[in-house]
């Protein structure tokens, strides 16, 4: 995929960094000779420079693109050589001669009025044209569903009709309710060509069309055209599926705009012959709207329901039972299989039980920050897992006047966070190779990224850092979006959810050991509270992220409330533990200290607004917090410790529950004094507060992690600028340490 769907929009205030800034590792070590761990991109038309490229970076393994070819002359080099493989496209001959098992996804219209008794609609308007074509070939009555939105119910079959020579569907109505379709379409320009194409203004391209592999004919077809190509690339070490069978949901408009997109949509996963299996499955006939879902195609913000994970469940088994095919005809030519997490990866949900059957060698992906970083790096079952960095080589970034430095020193300070915390074990590069030659500056930067990496992972490899306390996320989808359940596609930042990446994002480089829980795991033992020290609870109210209606049930509720009273720390940002039930918004209030004022509560008189910024939890904090947005009418409850409100609205609060305590926070955008923040506010709420000075540094831009059974730490300046601060080691003794701009110092424990 292109590189602009994992661009990062967080930009931090770059200083100008001339010079070099190799780590300098205790003990010395010749970074000149070191080479490895580093993929490149190539084509034919820059041989030579690939060969100087690989020796300039210290690349080992070489790599082909969307819309590039594999030279013969760099098949001999002695490097690992990658190549892409599509299973699901670069073969229209097969799908035009087999259209009936083109790939399918659902669409919902725009909402339409009735204003008489007849409603058209039609059902292409503000579709790009090329892209879909509706699906007449099978059975509409069932696979389609017509949606009288006013009521919620679905209008009885005999009552619509569509008209194919107008492409409407006419609705026999009533006045003044609202009406939508819901219909199958099948996808003639497969989305990731259709966007490149675009980006890269690729002239007389023939559209690529996306053949179903779940289906019989194309299955059969696909595992022969399979061993075709191993058979013919026997130079290939590494066939790097991009991905297996079904595109995340990517929909243009019809000026080729994006329309929709969800890095984690299932509504083009679907076809009759796929849907019919999950019927005999499920026991149940399928519904649109369970992939519908009111319009909002189950987007990762909506808490899912039943028939949704059930459908889930299904794509993930049998999705994995066709990948480990695929994989075990890889292992037969005694080649690797890498996964590229990106494009076609619907069902492969690598934090799932399912992923581990497949018997994957790797898995890469784009690494847009820190938590995209986390989101392959905490990947098990894989020998090994490929952060593909950006900025990618494409002419968004790499034209006149284009500075890829700039974007490619946000993109690795933010994600070596992270890899400190929790290695790859190899970098990349992908598009073209040759635009990124126009830039000497940024081969140059690069060249010294790579040297830092290898020195990193030859320093932590295998090591579990030093974690200072057990960390719980909360929210409906748990372990499955560890990491991710923030991202449209990765990396691409929404304001309306700045706290969920703010916290996501400071956790991913925290010296904190992170696990990801759902309200379901929590019904299913009501044990799992206690093997962690804090739970964190984020977003905005009735989203998959803060949870709902999971909060008026008695047993999550009394379940959160006991590991409080019994000593555990409770965090929650935006509008945590939020639905409104029995008098109360947020469900938590006894705990957290406050509640949301929503014209319920105007009656009650409210005396608290005392503040008391002299708390742990600001110590580190210069000047005013940066709350992002904050949340309006937050008051607090009588016994509690505001530590910051504006104009009679409490931005950050603190409470004790039992042995336990209780942190709110308004909001909280990523920074690296917010993630000081975070941190104060996770040690205080687990009462362990004279756990802080160790491994840490006083200076928020600065971090220490601590390698204890390698006999290691470092100190990383996270900023551009040269740092001062005062360094504690794990027996709290400490040392002053200036720091030059984005350096590391290793050393000896």
């Amino acid at each position: 995929m292109c590189r602009n769907y994992y661009s990062i929009i967080i930009m931090k205030k770059l200083s100008v960094c001339t010079g070099s800034f190799l780590h300098k590792l205790y003990g010395g070590m010749n970074m000149a000779e070191k080479r490895g761990r580093v993929t490149i991109p190539t084509d034919l038309d820059v041989i030579r420079e690939t060969l100087d490229i690989m020796k300039e970076w210290g690349a080992d393994a070489i790599r082909d693109c969307d819309g590039t070819e594999f030279p013969q002359e760099l098949k001999d080099t002695g490097s690992k050589i990658y190549a892409t493989y599509y299973t699901t496209r670069k073969d229209n001959d097969w799908a035009k001669a087999h259209p009936e098992e083109i790939q399918q996804m659902y669409i919902m219209t725009s909402i339409h009025t009735a204003v008489e008794e007849s409603l058209e609609i039609h059902l292409m308007d503000h579709l790009y044209p090329d892209m879909l074509a509706v699906n007449t070939r099978d059975d509409i009555r069932k696979w389609w569903e017509v949606m009288d939105r006013t009521t919620g119910q679905p209008v009885p079959c005999e009552k619509w009709s569509y008209h194919e020579e107008t492409g409407n569907v006419r609705i026999q109505a009533v006045p003044f309710h609202q009406y939508t379709v819901s219909f199958l379409a099948y996808i003639m320009w497969d989305p990731v060509h259709m966007y490149n194409a675009v980006v890269n203004d690729w002239k007389d391209v023939e559209p690529q069309m996306t053949f179903d592999v779940r289906q019989p004919a194309t299955r059969e077809y696909s595992l022969k055209r399979l061993r075709r190509f191993l058979e013919t690339h026997d130079y290939v070490d590494v066939v790097r599926f991009t991905t297996f069978f079904h595109q995340f949901t990517l929909i243009f408009d019809e000026m080729a705009r994006e329309k929709y997109v969800d890095w984690y949509g299932y509504s083009a996963s679907v076809s009759p012959y796929i849907l019919e299996q999950f019927e005999k499955e499920a026991g149940y006939p399928f519904r649109p709207e369970y992939i519908i879902d009111q319009g909002y195609m189950n987007n990762t913000y909506r808490i899912p329901s039943k028939e949704f994970k059930d459908f889930q469940a299904f794509q993930r088994r049998e999705v994995a039972k066709l990948a480990k095919e695929m994989v075990d005809i890889v292992h037969e030519y005694g080649k690797e299989a890498m996964m590229f997490m990106g494009d076609h990866w619907i069902g492969m949900e690598p934090f799932m039980d399912e992923f581990a059957s497949i018997g994957l060698d790797a898995v890469v992906g784009s690494v847009g920050n820190g938590a995209t970083l986390r989101l392959f790096s905490d990947i098990k079952n894989v020998k090994y897992t490929e952060g593909r960095f950006l900025p990618y080589f494409f002419p968004d970034t790499f034209h006149e006047g284009g500075d890829p430095v700039k974007e490619a020193k946000v993109n690795w300070v933010t994600a070596r966070r992270a890899i400190l915390r929790s290695p790859i074990q190899r970098i990349g590069y992908g598009g073209y190779l040759k635009l990124a030659l126009q830039f000497p500056d940024f081969v140059q930067y690069i060249k010294e990224v790579c040297q830092e990496f290898r020195t990193l992972y030859d320093n932590i490899q295998g090591v579990t850092p030093y974690c200072v306390k057990r960390v719980a996320v909360l929210n409906c989808w748990g372990r499955m979006r560890s990491w991710g359940n923030h991202m449209v596609h990765h990396a691409i930042y929404y304001k309306q959810n700045y706290s969920y990446f703010g916290i996501i994002e400071a956790l991913s480089g925290a010296p904190f050991d992170v696990s990801f829980i759902s309200f379901d795991d929590i019904l299913a033992d009501k044990d799992l509270l206690k093997k962690f020290d804090v739970v964190i609870n984020v977003g905005d109210a009735d989203t998959a992220q803060s949870g709902g209606e999971y909060w008026v049930n008695e047993t999550i509720i009394t379940a959160v409330k006991e590991f409080v009273y019994n000593g555990g720390g409770f965090i929650g940002v935006g509008e945590p533990a939020a639905h409104q039930w029995q008098g109360k918004f947020f469900q938590l209030d006894d705990v957290l200290g406050v509640e949301e004022e929503r014209g319920f509560n105007l009656n009650t008189d409210k005396y608290n607004w005392e503040e008391h910024r002299d708390h742990f939890i600001l110590a580190d904090a210069e000047g005013d917090v940066d709350f992002g947005e904050g949340k309006k009418n937050i008051f607090a409850l009588p016994e509690t410790r505001i530590l910051i409100q504006n104009d009679h609205e409490v931005q950050m609060a603190v409470k004790t529950f039992g042995k336990g305590r209780g942190v709110y926070i308004s909001g909280l955008p990523y920074s690296f004094r917010n993630s000081r923040v975070l941190y104060r506010a996770v040690l205080w709420s687990a009462s362990a507060e004279d756990e802080l000075n160790r491994w840490y540094s006083t200076n928020y831009n600065v971090e220490v992690h601590a390698y204890v059974k390698n006999g290691k730490y470092c100190v990383v300046n996270n900023t551009y600028e040269s740092q001062d601060t005062v360094v504690y080691k794990g027996d709290g003794s400490s040392f002053p340490l200036h720091m030059d701009a984005n350096e590391i110092k290793w050393y000896q424990i």
